[in-house]
């Protein structure tokens, strides 16, 4: 270990250096740098264009939320979180944001892809989902049945319970059979219990008010308010700080985990490429919360976009990236390839590039529609339209093998 390789590996923990090795990766691969890409930027105006349509038809008012997970949890017309909250006699605002944490960071911690055949039965709707919007209420009903509690309060998420937790109990709680297989079902299982045993090795940051869990990092975040007010890129560091152990098999330098942060032979320096997708989509959805409980979240630019297969699949399916072999679309790609890092970095500098196009289609600013109101409206939408047009199923378009932590 040496100073210098820590002082690298931190300089990669933020929403800054996903944002300039994103571009930076792009502008390699507009020049033809990247072996197993082609960008055609001339495509991008045409993309914008089906982004907007399908802005306006979900919102034709323009009203569009931030990208978070809480937009998961609505069923059969209901939303779930708040039927669940308001009958608890909270407190005070910081109980109530301690739970909205616990829950907002489980089920995003859950939320990897699912597989094209697993689906979940709501059993207070009779709604059935499968991909993200299932894991989310599966998730959910876990946590309001108190599965990650250790007892005492059920709408909570204890450290101890959760480093006790397998994939026997998750299969249980997301309906997991021989018929109902979900992809990367232990791998859940072991993040989750990393999680509980980080958040007992660093009661800093998950225990200033409380037991261990992670809602103590609501404490952490308020308590880098500076006048009620914390910039977006603060909620990334301090989960970059907390999260960074629990990623197993993720680089690291100079005895920094990285995460979500990977090599590839064209980018220059030290060769890594930082994308923390969890983490930012975690982080967008830290935003309500915090809000909620009076604190005023800043510069919500500050994040990227989100580095995932539904944004990555838009720019794929609209042809604005393309394979330099098709074939490679069907073989099984490992998450740390450079055809994989190279797609993602390059996703999240495009919709950098896409989102003003997109405000001008539809006559807004960035005010009024910030990066993660065009990601919800949006191109994740658009994504997933895109598949649906593209594929049976509605998949991806390339074929990854994933653990259950990346997508």
């Amino acid at each position: 270990m040496t100073s210098s390789e820590a002082g690298i590996a931190r300089s990669l923990l933020s929403a800054a250096a996903v944002r300039e090795r994103a571009h930076a990766m792009l502008a390699i691969g507009r020049a033809g740098g990247l072996e197993h890409w082609r960008v055609d930027m001339d495509r991008l105006p045409a993309a914008a264009a089906y982004v907007a349509e399908v802005v306006r038809a979900q919102y034709p008012h323009l009203d569009v939320p931030f990208h978070a997970r809480w937009r998961h949890f609505f069923s059969g017309g209901r939303d779930l979180w708040s039927e669940l909250e308001r009958d608890r006699a909270w407190k005070d605002p910081a109980e109530r944001a301690r739970a909205a944490f616990d829950l907002a960071v489980t089920s995003v911690l859950l939320d990897a892809g699912a597989g094209p055949g697993w689906r979940y039965a709501d059993r207070a709707t009779g709604a059935v989902a499968g991909r993200s919007e299932g894991l989310a209420i599966a998730s959910f009903d876990m946590f309001a049945d108190g599965a990650f509690s250790a007892g005492g309060d059920w709408l909570r998420a204890d450290a101890r319970r959760l480093r006790k937790l397998n994939g026997d109990d998750l299969a249980r709680g997301f309906q997991v059979g021989d018929d109902n297989p979900l992809v990367g079902l232990d791998g859940r299982a072991a993040l989750l219990r990393r999680l509980g045993e980080q958040a007992e090795a660093r009661p800093d940051l998950f225990a200033l008010e409380d037991q261990p869990r992670p809602g103590g990092l609501y404490d952490a975040m308020a308590a880098r308010a500076a006048g009620g007010r914390l910039p977006a890129a603060d909620i990334l560091a301090v989960l970059l700080d907390a999260l960074g152990p629990i990623w197993e098999g993720r680089p690291s330098l100079g005895g920094v985990p990285l995460g979500d942060c990977w090599p590839h032979p064209a980018m220059p320096g030290d060769g890594f490429v930082p994308l923390h997708k969890l983490s930012q989509w975690l982080s967008y959805s830290l935003v309500e919360p915090l809000q909620d409980a009076g604190l005023e979240v800043t510069d919500l630019d500050g994040l990227t976009g989100l580095a995932e297969y539904r944004n990555g699949g838009l720019f794929m399916d609209l042809g604005v990236l393309t394979l330099a072999d098709p074939a490679e679309a069907a073989r099984p790609q490992p998450v740390d390839g450079p055809l994989v890092v190279g797609w993602r970095a390059m996703t999240v500098a495009l919709l950098d590039e896409i989102a003003p196009l997109v405000r001008r289609e539809l006559g807004v600013g960035a005010g009024a529609m910030p990066l993660a109101s065009v990601l919800e409206g949006g191109t994740w939408a658009a994504g997933r339209k895109a598949a649906a047009a593209a594929r049976e199923g509605g998949g991806p378009p390339l074929s990854i093998i994933s653990d259950g932590t990346v997508f």
